[in-house]
């Protein structure tokens, strides 16, 4: 079936609507990051680039490092953009621009996101990169889409809402796990953690400026939060804006993905490290060497 023009956008160049990457130009690793202007920096550690784009805050290039084709992408802010992002990603490798038909042989891709956050332990260290194995979507991204519970732990959510007595106004929250193949790249180097993607930097991730919350509490009822999964137990250990739209999307729709960020805030301890930058390079550096090996 033909997936009419008005559903899937392709532009005159036969580049994808939003992040105007082509089919030919995708590569099947994919380092994601929020800003646009860490995707130079990535670029640096390429041994030789291919192609680069930019459209508003969707900025990307192709090269390869050590012989491995890499695509870099920037998402911007949010779990929206996420949706953008993942939606585009994969209709470039598993749809034909020209018929615009799903191909019959399906093309899995490789994706880890690299960003920052704020931890929610005191025993969490400014500067640590948390791998998100599980995380928690406050932001309602995975409820539009059928058969989300397929890619999600429903009974842990259900008693995450009734010890956060969860606000009903509220989207409801979803856990998804990561990729394992994306885990086990990078889980020697990284903190276990159990990520929440929040849908906003302030309110959403319980801070109170002018006005009010909703759930006064919050904070102190994620930091108290403990539930297993497989036998493993886990505990909420950071906030951020994207990882949970990311893993769910991704598992809905056959790829690899996970999330690592750097710590360079303690909400715990209401600390922060502005000079992060240096443990962002570093990260960056793990993330390319890591994912070339794939």
């Amino acid at each position: 079936m033909s997936i009419p023009a008005s559903e899937l956008i392709i532009n005159s160049d036969g580049s994808a609507f939003h992040i105007h990457i082509k089919p030919e130009e995708l590569a099947d690793n994919v380092i994601l990051v929020g800003d646009p202007g860490r995707v130079d920096m990535i670029a640096d550690l390429l041994d030789e680039l291919e192609f680069r784009h930019a459209s508003r805050e969707f900025v990307s290039v192709t090269g390869k490092r050590n012989g491995k084709r890499i695509t870099v992408l920037s998402h911007g802010i949010g779990p929206d953009n996420i949706d953008i992002v993942m939606t585009e990603l994969d209709a470039l490798a598993n749809i034909d621009f020209t018929t615009r038909e799903v191909k019959p042989v399906h093309r899995a891709l490789n994706i880890l996101r690299i960003g920052t956050s704020g931890a929610l332990h005191a025993d969490i260290p400014l500067g640590s990169f948390i791998l998100s194995h599980i995380s928690v979507g406050f932001d309602g991204v995975m409820n539009w889409y059928a058969n989300r519970d397929k890619v999600t732990i429903p009974a842990v959510e259900e008693a995450f809402k009734a010890h956060m007595n969860w606000e009903k106004t509220l989207p409801s929250p979803y856990f998804v796990k990561a990729s394992d193949k994306i885990v086990n790249l990078m889980r020697d180097v990284t903190l276990q953690g159990v990520t929440i993607s929040a849908p906003g930097f302030y309110g959403p991730q319980g801070r109170v400026v002018r006005v009010p919350l909703a759930m006064p509490d919050m904070l102190e009822r994620i930091e108290s939060f403990r539930f297993e999964e497989g036998g493993v137990p886990y505990r909420i250990t950071n906030f951020e804006m994207e990882s949970a739209p990311l893993a769910g999307l991704a598992a809905h729709l056959g790829h690899h993905a996970c999330t690592v960020c750097c710590a360079i805030a303690n909400r715990y301890l209401q600390s922060s490290n502005p000079d992060y930058k240096p443990f962002i390079r570093r990260l960056a550096e793990v993330a390319v060497d890591r994912i070339s090996t794939l």
